[in-house]
């Protein structure tokens, strides 16, 4: 089934020439089922290149899904223009009085700013309470990942002694989990980030799903607040941490290549792409899990 996303978006092109099925307004109108709500809080500054990133994924499963892009109600992007907000976003305070099958709160580039010193960190804690009896199940990435985990669990991060950066071989923890269902015993998943999580401060209603020992937990389940916490990015197309490497270099800053990205680790080469089909299967995996677990009517989400 397709994915149901507005007619000007410029991802739409996108995936339209990647093969991706979508489906315009009144198409789906005539279509005798019930679609999955699916909300995405982009919090990147390249609104374009995200939520292209995620309508890939959630585009190829056999399910007809309405995607919602949202953004934070007072935050200005620096790097978008208001106009294409305008145009194909809702603030969160257009959607808060919504209930949605499936929402997900993507990373943001401010991994050095303690929680609470986040401009909008007072919506950021009303939008997390808000999944608790508006949303069905969420999945937090990276850092909306540790700002949950921060919220929910008190689970405390840490600055590492060097930014993990490239691609990391990670071991399936729980291969029984409904999300990993199809999964390797290990995989390739790509990995940008400053901050990792101290795992004696994981509580009981966390369950470690995908681990590495040398870069840290990946991804970890909370059945109690129905909700996925991935650390690392699935969801990067093939250039994402090549690109990112290229930015920081322009910056002046001092950043080694990203490991086991390039063939024979040569920059000037382009990137392999190892982990597209376990992203796939991760989206798919959670879209089934809320298609089979979520109440027909809306209403009934979070009573």
């Amino acid at each position: 089934m397709p994915i149901r996303i507005p007619d000007r978006l410029p991802a739409r092109r996108t995936l339209e020439a990647e093969g991706v099925v979508v489906m315009d307004s009144t198409r789906a109108a005539r279509q005798d089922i019930r679609p999955l709500q699916i909300g995405l809080l982009n919090l990147m500054p390249n609104k374009e290149r995200t939520e292209t990133q995620f309508a890939r994924l959630i585009g190829a499963t056999p399910l007809q899904v309405d995607l919602t892009l949202v953004r934070i109600t007072d935050h200005h992007s620096k790097h978008t223009p208001e106009a294409y907000l305008n145009s194909f976003y809702s603030t969160w305070e257009e959607v808060r009085g919504r209930k949605f099958d499936g929402f997900l709160i993507t990373g943001a580039p401010i991994a050095n700013l303690p929680f609470e010193d986040v401009k909008y960190w007072p919506e950021m804690l009303e939008i997390m309470d808000w999944t608790q009896t508006n949303v069905h199940h969420t999945m937090f990435i990276c850092w909306g990942a540790q700002a949950a985990l921060h919220h929910f669990h008190g689970v405390r991060r840490y600055r590492m002694e060097k930014k993990a950066f490239g691609v990391f071989r990670h071991k399936v923890v729980n291969p029984r989990s409904p999300y990993l269902r199809g999964f390797s015993d290990d995989l390739a998943i790509p990995v940008s980030r400053y901050n990792d999580i101290e795992r004696n401060s994981l509580d009981a209603d966390l369950e470690i799903l995908i681990d590495n020992e040398e870069i840290g937990v990946c991804m970890l389940g909370d059945r109690k607040r129905r909700a996925l916490y991935m650390l690392n990015h699935l969801e990067y197309d093939s250039r994402s941490l090549a690109d990112e490497y290229e930015r920081d270099r322009q910056a002046g800053l001092d950043t080694a290549p990203p490991i086991n990205l390039f063939p024979g680790d040569d920059p000037t080469r382009e990137p392999e792409n190892r982990w597209r089909s376990h992203g796939h299967l991760l989206f798919q995996n959670w879209i089934n899990e809320i298609y089979q677990t979520t109440p027909f009517d809306l209403a009934r989400i979070g009573s």
